[in-house]
């Protein structure tokens, strides 16, 4: 069988276990003519173990009106708040400062996140971790 001719990729980012029929899940695939509650139940179903956490879906839709899904891990962002147990990042970054994340705490984010950035060195990926948490206001020591 020859390969399913791709028609459009969509990325979201979506609570995992908590995705609706509700923007920005919705608009984003009733564009394409697709299923909308198959998505929601296929999404929910294989993230119901991570509930809550926000998780990035790219979603490739085929001329034949079906669909795949690969879901990323969390974003940086969400996972230096969640290392910090703080709801957001400060309001006024270089300004006010959100808190501090240590060395170890960024290696083990950049760890975790390994697999969806653009760098095999743990160093490199450290560095992309402490730049996001710098946009953040979030001191890196």
């Amino acid at each position: 069988m020859a390969a399913k001719k791709i028609k459009t990729i969509i990325k979201l980012n979506i609570k995992a276990g908590e995705a609706t029929p509700a923007p920005p899940v919705g608009p984003a695939l009733g564009q394409h003519g697709l299923p909308i509650m198959e998505f929601v139940k296929a999404f929910n179903d294989k993230t119901a173990d991570q509930k809550g956490t926000i998780l990035p879906a790219v979603i490739t839709v085929y001329v034949d009106r079906t669909f795949s899904f690969v879901t990323k891990k969390p974003p940086v962002a969400e996972m230096i708040k969640k290392a910090l147990s703080k709801e957001k990042g400060s309001q006024k970054p270089g300004k006010d400062m959100a808190g501090n994340l240590t060395k170890t705490q960024a290696e083990e984010i950049a760890k975790a996140k390994m697999e969806d950035l653009n760098t095999t060195d743990v160093n490199a990926a450290t560095k992309i971790i402490e730049g996001t948490a710098r946009s953040m206001g979030v001191t890196v020591q």
